[in-house]
């Protein structure tokens, strides 16, 4: 029973914020002013409307959703490609490389920002966000080859020496047979890298000052700075900014925990 409980007040912890954002984008301001951590006593839907309203909101859903969708789809298909070498095929200097891959997971972006900065802006790079997507990308496939080379070693070696004998090349193998077989891991890691990128702040931060290139993190921060007497408001921006990332994450949980688990068990 203590476990529960404990598990129910860290539950309540978490969602306590969430629900007190989401419930005082319903308020006005004066009420907000009044009793900060009350419930609404009458619901004003006009601060969601405004927001939805607004060009700069979905302009920014776009500019995030394209980042994501790249990040994810570069991730899943450079990810792949590389823990299937590593997995599959045994060379000098392998487990090196894979030891390699592994320390990324030690050293966070914002370790790196200065000379990414650097790098992105003599690429011409800076305000656009194929500059965001390509640092993402690097970042992330340390977690894509933890996560994928276990599951491709798990494959059975006669499956490969069946396609082969039946005069199945290597690439045709390699999208015929592995990316089918490894579908659990291969979803995981394009929703751990739509959900880093979907939440990206440091890095936007460092390489957009156009506003109209912001992400919604930096599209959240500006909105709050720009509205900051109009709390209702950005209590409103905010909620409706982190509920797509609530979204996709409640809908595909079992995804990440399926995958993970193959991982581990691989």
């Amino acid at each position: 029973m203590l476990i529960y409980f404990v598990a129910l007040m860290l539950v309540a912890a978490i969602l306590a914020p969430i629900v007190y954002i989401i419930l005082g984008g319903f308020r006005s301001n004066s009420a907000i002013t009044v009793d900060p951590s009350g419930l609404p006593t009458s619901w004003h839907g006009e601060n969601y409307w405004n927001v939805l309203s607004t060009g700069t909101f979905w302009q920014e859903i776009g500019n995030s959703t394209f980042a994501a969708v790249g990040t994810s789809v570069l991730v899943v298909i450079l990810g792949v490609m590389a823990a299937y070498v590593l997995a599959r095929y045994r060379f000098r200097g392998r487990g090196v490389l894979y030891a390699i891959f592994a320390a990324g997971l030690m050293f966070p972006m914002t370790v790196a920002i200065t000379p990414l900065y650097i790098l992105i802006r003599d690429l011409g790079l800076t305000d656009n966000l194929i500059g965001v997507i390509i640092p993402q990308v690097a970042f992330q496939l340390s977690v894509t080859i933890i996560i994928m080379v276990p599951f491709l070693q798990a494959l059975p070696r006669e499956i490969e020496e069946a396609a082969f004998i039946d005069g199945c090349g290597r690439l045709s193998f390699f999208w015929r047979m592995v990316i089918p077989l490894s579908k659990p891991a291969v979803i995981t890691i394009g929703i751990l890298a739509f959900i880093a990128s979907w939440n990206s702040y440091v890095l936007p931060l460092f390489l957009l000052s156009d506003t109209a290139k912001y992400t919604l993190p930096l599209g959240v921060q500006y909105f709050s700075s720009q509205y900051s007497v109009d709390t209702a408001r950005v209590l409103a921006f905010t909620s409706l900014s982190m509920l797509p990332a609530l979204v996709f994450f409640s809908l595909f949980e079992r995804r990440i925990v399926g995958g993970l688990t193959g991982a581990v068990k691989g």
